[in-house]
């Protein structure tokens, strides 16, 4: 059997060269891997593109590895929310490029990857600037736009529970994009706050099986995106 277990965060993100593509797990603060997303920052990776559903909040989690200039490059549906700072100010600054995809389509360009679908077509975005340069065709009378899968390097996905095998549990909402992300990167690794044996997880409840997964740390005491915010809180 193959033990997925990895000692530390750091030890787990060691080797995420400049240039790499990460997708990042969560729902604006619901299901955000901060403690890996910190570590990343201190492990000092540049030049990345980073998939997720939106920018970060806040001076802390994605907001703060954007605003440490690790980040070139954006793909996610909502650049903005409502506690957003950094990435606007970057953006309208020509610091940081940014590709705005609907989030269904981006949870199903995730999903082809994982799947080995390399496009499909969507009516989502027809008729507007996001469908300019890609090819359209009309099925059954209606058109839509071509979308190509979108690959990772590296998954970072916060979880609920864990075996050393690799197999994931999440918790509700926290789930999100993460269990489309852990099919779609060449490497995923995960944080859990629980760290379980072997057989401790009931395979009718396994969200993720540990095929999907390459390393896991177990995190026992994660801290939250909100509330480090209403902390004022900021990182590094």
């Amino acid at each position: 059997m193959i033990d997925k277990q990895v000692p530390t965060v750091a030890q787990a993100l060691a080797d995420i060269p400049d240039g790499a593509t990460v997708m990042i797990g969560g729902f604006g603060a619901s299901g955000s891997p901060i403690e890996l997303i910190h570590g990343l920052i201190d492990q000092g990776a540049t030049d990345l593109t980073v998939i997720n559903n939106n920018t970060g909040n806040g001076e802390v989690g994605l907001a703060a590895l954007i605003g440490n200039g690790q980040v070139s490059r954006m793909i996610c549906s909502f650049p903005r929310s409502s506690q957003s700072r950094v990435f606007p100010k970057l953006y309208r600054e020509g610091r940081i490029q940014l590709e705005v995809v609907p989030q269904g389509t981006l949870a199903e360009r995730i999903r082809a990857a994982g799947a080995g679908i390399p496009a499909f077509y969507t009516p989502t975005t027809v008729g507007t600037i996001l469908a300019e340069g890609k090819e359209q065709r009309e099925i059954d009378g209606r058109t839509y736009v071509m979308e190509p899968w979108l690959k990772a390097d590296f998954a970072l996905v916060k979880c609920e529970s864990a075996d050393p095998l690799g197999n994931l549990t999440f918790n509700k909402t926290a789930r999100n994009f993460s269990p489309l992300m852990c099919m779609a990167a060449t490497t995923t690794i995960v944080q859990t706050k629980r760290l379980v044996a072997r057989g401790d997880i009931d395979p009718e409840h396994v969200v993720t099986p540990g095929i999907f997964v390459n390393r896991v740390v177990e995190v026992p005491n994660p801290v939250h995106e909100d509330t480090l915010i209403a902390d004022g809180r900021s990182y590094p």
